[in-house]
């Protein structure tokens, strides 16, 4: 018999708790956008990316593709100069035609040279961050403090903290 009125009264409760929301309701929070949307350039690069992904995975076909990057290049390139007319920089903090051009000219170095692991050799992915054989880091400087890189499984810049891929 005390058995059945535990029973009974387990029953209850669960039937309860299970019916509380339907009858008394739940506070629901409402999800919110992020704390910092997006700038006008960061939409379009956002915009650009999701245009070359979809091209690559055949989700978009080239007429489209053509057209649309077109547009957000234009929205990217318009929100650029507004933002640097819109900034006050001086002569000094502007860097010369010849650093950018020197810059350009060792990021296509390194971009044609692709990534080389030095235990693998040349890898096939030209953007790898690390050796799809070995798992080794393959720049040999951290991106952020510039301080050399030897370990062989590095994730992290032992001078900063930084990771060194994502």
């Amino acid at each position: 018999m005390g058995a059945l009125i535990v029973g009974t009264l387990l029953a209850v409760g669960a039937l309860a708790f299970v019916l509380y929301p339907v009858f008394f309701g739940v506070a629901r929070s409402v999800p919110t956008a992020p704390a910092t949307a997006p700038n006008e350039r960061e939409s379009a690069v956002i915009a650009l990316r999701e245009i070359e992904f979809d091209r690559a995975t055949g989700k978009l076909s080239e007429a489209d593709y053509a057209e649309l990057k077109a547009r957000y290049t234009k929205q990217a390139i318009a929100a650029m100069r507004e933002s640097r007319d819109g900034a006050t920089m001086t002569t000094g903090d502007r860097p010369s035609d010849d650093e950018i051009e020197a810059a350009v000219q060792a990021y296509r170095a390194r971009a044609k040279a692709g990534a080389v692991c030095v235990s693998c050799g040349p890898r096939p992915e030209p953007d790898a961050a690390y050796c799809s054989n070995c798992g080794r880091y393959l720049h040999d400087r951290c991106a952020d403090c510039g301080a050399p890189v030897v370990a062989h499984d590095a994730r992290y810049c032992l001078k900063c903290g930084k990771a060194l891929a994502a």
